[in-house]
């Protein structure tokens, strides 16, 4: 058996970095493919009498990621920020957890009124 030298176990080190370094990309790549992300889910219901709606690349205005939100068909406009938090244009000063939050927030702001789309 050949002796063990520094060289040696550097080498064997390295190469087990290397492998499961591979190993990784290979898993990250998969995950990635099958279509899994850290986006909101998406969301359909009745709240308060008024349908709202959550879906990805749903809207016009795009702060959200990409998300869309929509009360009763038309779009509120709504924006993640940096901390992950949620508002829309209706509730801007009350940050929530999810868009699903902020939808429902704003139909209770709303009082039962119309959405009026941004110009």
């Amino acid at each position: 058996m050949p002796e063990l030298t520094r060289r040696r176990a550097l080498g064997a080190a390295a190469a087990l970095a290397a492998v499961a370094g591979g190993q990784a990309l290979t898993a990250t790549s998969a995950s990635a493919s099958a279509g899994h992300h850290d986006g909101p889910e998406p969301f359909d219901e009745v709240y308060r009498g008024r349908r709202i709606e959550g879906r990805a690349g749903g809207g016009g205005h795009h702060h959200g990621a990409g998300y869309g939100v929509f009360i009763d068909g038309m779009e509120l406009h709504v924006m993640q920020n940096a901390d992950g938090s949620w508002i829309s244009v209706v509730s801007h000063y009350d940050p929530v957890a999810t868009p699903r939050a902020a939808a429902r927030a704003a139909v209770v702001e709303l009082h039962g009124a119309p959405l009026v789309p941004l110009a």
